[in-house]
């Protein structure tokens, strides 16, 4: 089986998880103890993804939980599905990080570390076929965000052919709101470079195809037209629970510079003060790594400004003969993925 071994770093991270865990258990048919209580074999097809099968038919989650404070260890444990987890997967700190990247990443972070990939190596062992890690964190505070990135840096030298998949939560002043942006960008200043489209519930492939044909045909000034067949589809015909279908749109769109430059300001204007860069340098960062995130940033946002230019004649640039270096060459575009031509009658994982 293809399991993936799930990390959730910070008191963010954490929250996000134990909804994920709540969720997916009860799509599963697993109460609270671990115990399979569903209604249909498709459940327990492919639990196998997130769960390890205990002694007396319980399962329990592939989840590591990470904070550097005990605080929120002990919400995860009172709350319903707390005794759901392995107790020798909660590491936990007892400082904090004091919403201090630095502290994350360089000095309480770094302790901790070491310890969270033991309990990692020993989930990896016990895998049949590891498909990889995920990871939920903030980007903004000092547990998610320091120590969460230190994460991903380990996890990519140790297993280096494994995916990596992080849902990192940026700061943004209008998350979630009435258009369910996800992030505070405007999709119309940009482009799509890539685009999924998830679909739950028995509905029809032919008119899926045809919606998705006319979506684009009628958006076609929002899409980049240098990445030929960069809208692909996957469905699955069992709904989440309570709902009779659901769809979840993933683009990727060069309109993210927004959220890059808006941060590059705010970083600029603080840091032409000097502002609280002493609780960073006190820690052991030196003001260069400042300077040099700052020109990464600056740097990322001209690449995604030069592809959303780009076009299909551009030879200078791009090499119109080979698509799977195209696609490998863009920083941040993700490989599309499989169109699927038929409903998949798997459970979904």
């Amino acid at each position: 089986m293809r399991e993936i071994i799930h990390v959730q770093a910070g008191q963010c991270g954490n929250q996000i998880g134990s909804k994920f865990w709540g969720v997916i258990s009860d799509e599963h048919g697993i109460d609270p103890s671990g115990v399979y209580k569903g209604d249909s074999d498709l459940q327990l097809e492919r639990i196998d993804v997130y769960y390890n099968e205990a002694s007396g038919g319980k399962y329990v989650p592939r989840a590591i939980l990470v904070d550097l404070e005990p605080g929120t260890m002990d919400s995860v444990r009172s709350g319903q599905f707390g005794q759901l987890f392995r107790p020798d997967n909660f590491i936990f700190g007892q400082s904090g990080a004091g919403n201090n990247w630095a502290k994350g990443h360089y000095t309480e972070g770094a302790e901790l570390v070491d310890m969270v990939m033991d309990v990692m190596r020993k989930e990896a062992e016990s895998s049949d076929c590891l498909q990889g890690f995920q990871l939920t964190h903030s980007l903004g505070g000092g547990t998610g965000s320091g120590m969460g990135t230190l994460l991903v840096s380990k996890v990519r030298e140790e297993y280096p052919d494994r995916i990596m998949a992080t849902f990192s939560v940026f700061p943004s002043p209008k998350m979630f709101d009435a258009k369910n942006m996800m992030a505070a960008c405007d999709p119309r200043h940009g482009r799509y470079l890539t685009v999924a489209a998830i679909f739950r519930g028995r509905m029809s492939m032919k008119e899926i195809d045809e919606q998705l044909l006319n979506v684009q045909n009628k958006n076609s000034s929002y899409f980049v037209e240098w990445i030929p067949n960069n809208v692909k589809l996957a469905v699955c015909d069992i709904p989440p629970r309570g709902l009779k279908m659901a769809a979840t749109f993933i683009g990727n769109t060069t309109a993210i510079q927004e959220i890059f430059k808006r941060i590059a300001e705010q970083f600029t204007a603080m840091y032409r003060r000097r502002a609280f860069l002493h609780w960073y340098t006190g820690e052991g960062m030196d003001e260069m790594e400042f300077t040099e995130a700052e020109s990464n940033m600056n740097d990322l946002v001209s690449e995604y400004q030069q592809y959303q230019e780009a076009s299909i004649d551009d030879d200078s640039d791009f090499d119109n003969d080979d698509d799977e270096i195209l696609m490998e060459d863009v920083p941040g575009v993700p490989q599309p993925l499989q169109e699927i031509s038929q409903p998949q009658r798997g459970y979904a994982n």
